[in-house]
């Protein structure tokens, strides 16, 4: 039996697959694990039937989970961060100094900077939107704002932030997928990331001005209750100073969490020196859980610890088993070489990348997989020309997990407009920073301004 995989063979399995992830995904509503789990089991039978060897699939499977190994190890990190980080008062001093950036004057403007900064304390756009967003939304309509404008500036603040957040999944799955390190990716996005961000705002100032004012009493519940709850104070800024520092100096990613983690510990027991070894320890296994009274509060700080990553860690595990299946027994190598072969610079490269990351989302309607997905397939021609992997994570960031958002269909794209009540394709328009991210990291794949180049090409 011939075990050399066609073009149009590949093609269609490739086609298959999405179809059934797309189908459980959006059709029956599942969470990603259960298709990407299924479709492993059938490509599986598929290639015994075809007469590939079990130990070339075991490999496959293998080769393709070796690769997580670290960002796995990140990802438990970050959990720990993220709970230590609320109980030593970090991420509630970031709240509160984004309420203090609200203006009912420029209102849309300043939501976006709140959301913004609100989505880089918590690094999740779903948790921002949902608690903070519709609290920002209600005085919106109280200003007789256009609801898709607020959605709009709520939603690209709360991507930014995820996007930018070295506590985000997305963020650390597109690192981790490309074999970047988190931080570099973090400081490389910016050449894409800051542009869209000044568009946005000034977009924002523009349409957003309001003659009007408000009542800022729901935001000063809030931040009476972060007050009552929490340590708030500067001292706050010490790990925040911390971290950049060791982005700067090109710290490892693993060295600069644990540090971080041991600062925030220590402030922890400074703040309160009655606090138990055993509490410490439920706290990063299982993470902070919130009870001011207050329920934006509590659903904004009821988070982190190692167990709030198992569900990310798991999916990581799954597609990179299927990516590595895919890639050993040469599927994708066979379907992406005749276009692969044809992308010899890197301006068209990276807007195939991208191109690919919206094609998914709107197939599939899954953040996570726009991602991967891409990642597996064009990680050799970036290899191949001489491109860092810096460079298709970014790519993978501006195409994927920023766009999910803008379709109807997809996780992020539902959810956001069943949690604020405006449909996809009212706020799409102005959900400004989705829109400029691609546009702007194509733009710097043909001038070549902020590529990331491998250091034996920039020698």
């Amino acid at each position: 039996m011939n075990k050399q995989i066609s073009f149009k063979e590949a093609v269609t399995i490739l086609i298959l697959m999405l179809v059934m992830l797309g189908w459980g995904v959006i059709g029956f509503g599942l969470s990603p694990q259960i298709p990407v789990l299924t479709v492993i089991a059938l490509l599986i039978f598929w290639l015994q039937i075809r007469g590939f060897e079990w130990e070339e699939v075991m490999k496959g499977i293998s080769q393709g989970i070796s690769t997580a190994i670290v960002p796995i190890f990140i990802f438990l990190l970050i959990g720990t961060l993220i709970a230590v980080w609320i109980q030593a008062g970090i991420i509630p001093s970031l709240m509160v100094l984004g309420f203090h950036m609200i203006s009912s004057h420029f209102f849309v403007p300043s939501v976006f900077l709140v959301c913004s900064l609100v989505g880089l304390a918590i690094g999740s756009g779903f948790t921002t939107v949902s608690t903070v967003g519709i609290a920002l939304f209600g005085m919106g309509s109280t200003l007789g704002i256009n609801p898709a404008l607020t959605a709009g500036a709520i939603i690209s603040g709360a991507v930014f932030g995820d996007k930018m957040s070295p506590l985000s999944d997305s963020t650390n799955l597109a690192s981790a997928v490309t074999e970047a390190d988190l931080f570099d990716h973090i400081k490389n996005m910016m050449w894409s990331t800051i542009p869209a961000f000044i568009g946005s705002l000034l977009f924002f100032f523009f349409l957003g001005q309001s003659n009007k004012a408000t009542s800022l009493a729901g935001i000063a519940a809030v931040e009476s209750s972060l007050r009552q709850n929490f340590s708030v104070s500067f001292w706050a800024a010490l790990p925040i100073i911390l971290m950049f520092a060791c982005a700067w100096k090109k710290v490892p990613a693993i060295q600069t969490l644990f540090a971080n983690i041991f600062l925030s510990v220590a402030m922890i027991f400074v703040q309160n020196p009655g606090f138990k070894m055993q509490k410490l320890a439920t706290l990063i296994e299982s993470g902070y859980v919130s009870n001011s009274g207050n329920k934006t509060v509590d659903a904004l700080l009821t988070r982190g610890g190692i167990s709030s990553m198992m569900g990310t860690v798991s999916l990581i595990i799954m597609t990179l088993a299927l990516g590595g299946i895919l890639m050993h027994l040469g599927i994708i190598d066979s379907a992406m070489k005749p276009l692969v072969e044809r992308l010899k610079k890197p301006g068209w490269l990276i807007l195939t990348t991208i191109m690919a990351g919206i094609g998914i989302n709107l197939f599939v309607g899954e953040q996570y997989l726009s991602v991967i997905l891409p990642a597996n397939a064009f990680k050799p021609a970036y290899k191949r020309i001489g491109l860092d992997p810096l460079a298709l994570s970014r790519a993978l960031e501006d195409g994927g997990s920023v766009i999910n958002y803008l379709i109807p269909w997809g996780v992020a794209g539902s959810f956001v407009a069943s949690a604020l009540g405006v449909p996809v394709l009212d706020f799409l328009p102005f959900t400004m920073f989705s829109l400029l991210s691609p546009v702007f990291s194509i733009l710097s794949g043909f001038t070549g301004i902020g590529l990331k180049w491998k250091q034996e090409k920039a020698a």
